[in-house]
């Protein structure tokens, strides 16, 4: 790695993590306009697709006919990956609540940590692994912010709650949602060392949108009848969180570990929470603060034990 990409690896990182902020953001305001989550997922997908296209069949049209059939398979196996994680979360928002739905699934760091050794030959040093502990705590305590409530003293919901009937299901969702941010997160590591950064995400992106447009259709939703300002917002997602976001996290896969990455990603709900207070005039918990201490100290260790 030369100094000047080790340079903008933090300043990429950052603005990755504030790209992705957005997404809650623009998600809330493409909802109010009736739009279901999984339409808007699979048009945000679809959209970034359509905007790389240009760029990706004009300038590496040579390299995307280089993919070998493993490099091309794998790709695919992402792009499914990362539709699976978009399908299972945002259906877990139906069945559970909101706080149990991102404790599930921030765990997604954890099995990247577990299964990078096995699968990618990359050592976790210890520095990592607490950081990373520290990371998956913070981002818990902030799932578990809205659910809780202060009555002389804190009142949570009960284990016996989250874990029984519908709820269940729903969290079960969230940690399957976690499985597939994995598999998306492991595999882009492993290719983006072979392949450039457009013909990747073209790749990957395109095989999310594709799967998450069969996926609409199968469970009777449409793409079609929403407002132009529903699909104003929609655009904006595509454009700023999966395009600048994802695809800058994509870009440092190819220089950091897939841990390192996805500890990176749990700064999303700091980046959300601030973005809320100007925006929504949504004024952060004390226990999101503090979980965002958290995270950002866990985000900082697991800096230093990757590099």
């Amino acid at each position: 790695m030369d100094s000047r990409t080790r340079l903008l690896l933090p300043i990429a990182l950052i603005v990755a993590t504030l790209a992705v902020s957005t997404s809650s953001i623009f998600i809330r305001f493409a909802q109010a306009g009736g739009a279901p989550s999984l339409v808007i997922a699979a048009l945000r997908v679809t959209f970034a697709t359509l905007m790389i296209a240009p760029v990706a069949l004009t300038r590496h049209m040579d390299e995307i006919k280089r993919f070998t059939r493993t490099e091309f398979l794998l790709g695919v196996a992402s792009g499914i990956f990362l539709a699976a994680h978009f399908a299972t979360w945002i259906t877990s928002l139906e069945y559970t609540s909101v706080a149990s739905s991102v404790v599930f699934v921030g765990t997604g760091p954890l099995w990247v940590a577990l299964l990078s050794p096995m699968l990618l030959k990359e050592h976790i040093s210890r520095t990592t692994v607490i950081g990373l502990g520290l990371a998956v705590i913070g981002g818990i305590i902030i799932g578990l912010a809205d659910a809780c409530t202060w009555n002389h003293g804190l009142v949570c919901p009960a284990l016996n709650d989250i874990l029984k009937g519908r709820a269940m299901w729903g969290n079960f969702l969230a940690l399957a949602g976690a499985w597939a941010v994995t598999g998306y997160l492991i595999i882009g590591r492993k290719l983006r060392a072979e392949t450039s950064l457009v013909p990747y995400i073209f790749l990957v992106y395109g095989m999310c949108a594709i799967a998450l447009i069969l996926f609409l259709f199968a469970t009777g939703n449409t793409p079609f009848g929403y407002d132009a300002k529903t699909y104003g917002w929609i655009f904006l997602l595509a454009a700023i969180p999966q395009l600048i976001g994802h695809s800058t996290y994509n870009w440092a896969l190819k220089y950091l570990t897939a841990a390192m990455v996805a500890v990176t990603v749990l700064g999303e709900p700091i980046g959300s929470a601030t973005l809320a207070y100007f925006l929504l005039n949504e004024t952060p918990s004390l226990m999101t603060i503090f979980g965002g201490v958290f995270i950002l100290i866990g985000i900082f260790l697991s800096s230093k034990g990757s590099s």
